[in-house]
């Protein structure tokens, strides 16, 4: 009986932990607005993020996909980037960031804008940094998340005529709802 007792208290402190472990996780979709230096216009972007916080730390992974034209429509970039970060809450609510992507991209060009016969496009995948601030906010079981990051990235545009030094480092704003398990 002493044997069947302990397993009942093992079990139900172990489920109880791992209630607990879950609800240090936030899943949840995620919207933002970019810049990126030399593109032609602002966008928007969409995503989803999983955050995980515990004592004034976290890390986050985070995907999305995101458009972008340059050199009025010559090359247009399309990226599907998986980001990871690490969250540093110097406040409850209030939280520094910095990590690192990496950017699955196809360049489509614009043929009869470029001059050329065929030009194939290309899938890459590029690697970039990011630092940021942002806050986050409890809601009972959701948190609303909003940040502001810088991303330092190097797409190579050197083999389009006229684009080699093109810049594609952005700044993004980001806000996320994740609920909590």
């Amino acid at each position: 009986m002493k044997k069947v007792l302990a397993l009942i208290f093992i079990a139900l402190a172990v489920l109880t932990l791992h209630q607990d472990a879950l609800a240090l996780i936030g899943i949840g979709p995620r919207v933002g607005y970019y810049k990126t230096e030399d593109a032609d216009k602002a966008q928007i972007f969409v995503g989803a993020a999983a955050r995980f916080k515990l004592f004034g730390i976290g890390a986050e992974a985070a995907i999305d996909y995101r458009s972008e034209k340059y050199a009025d429509g010559l090359v247009t970039v399309r990226s599907w980037p998986v980001q990871v970060s690490a969250l540093y809450y110097p406040l409850p609510i209030i939280y520094g960031l910095a990590g690192a992507g990496w950017y699955h991209a196809t360049m489509d060009y614009d043929e009869a804008k470029l001059g050329v016969a065929k030009m194939d496009n290309e899938t890459t995948t590029t690697m970039g940094y990011h630092v940021g601030v942002g806050a986050e906010l409890p809601l009972g079981g959701i948190k609303l998340t909003g940040d502001i990051r810088y991303v330092f990235l190097n797409y190579d545009f050197d083999e389009v005529p006229g684009m080699g030094d093109t810049k594609s480092d952005f700044y993004a704003v980001t806000v996320a709802v994740l609920w909590n398990f």
